[in-house]
């Protein structure tokens, strides 16, 4: 993948990202952030998959650094981490293999719906590990006062 590809690919999903932001009511101060993590965690599936990974091993590994600066944010802009991480999942939800998981269903084309189903289900599952993983990491202690 050129550079000036994988630059559009950025922004694209950075701006889809950031009109979901939008449509979910996320706050205004937290537009760019969302947009951010979006465009991020597209950027490094592409990374992947033009490396020759499998889509739902670049979906695990992309969504990784996308909840760890929803988590970030979350804790820099004083928000929950679900505003950043609905938009910013986004670009990364299975929504082709979703959509043919159905095509082939009602075609009555019970192998490619078996396989579509299959991919669809795997990605969705890497997702959920990947996210689950980062957040099981606990945050640092803030520092108290002594009394």
């Amino acid at each position: 993948m050129s550079l000036p590809e994988l630059l559009r690919q950025l922004l694209i999903s950075a701006g889809g990202t950031w009109a979901f932001a939008i449509l979910f009511h996320a706050p205004r101060r937290s537009w760019w952030a969302c947009a951010l993590t979006g465009g991020a965690g597209w950027l490094v599936y592409c990374l992947l998959t033009a490396a020759g990974a499998s889509s739902v091993t670049a979906s695990l590994v992309a969504v990784l650094p996308l909840t760890v600066l929803c988590r970030a944010f979350a804790v820099g802009l004083r928000m929950p981490i679900t505003v950043f991480l609905f938009s910013g999942i986004f670009p990364l939800v299975p929504g082709a293999a979703i959509y043919y998981t159905a095509y082939y269903f009602i075609r009555g084309e019970n192998a490619l719906f078996v396989q579509k189903g299959a991919e669809a289900f795997k990605i969705a599952v890497a997702m959920a590990l990947g996210i689950a993983f980062v957040l099981s990491i606990p945050l640092p202690r803030r520092h108290r006062r002594s009394e």
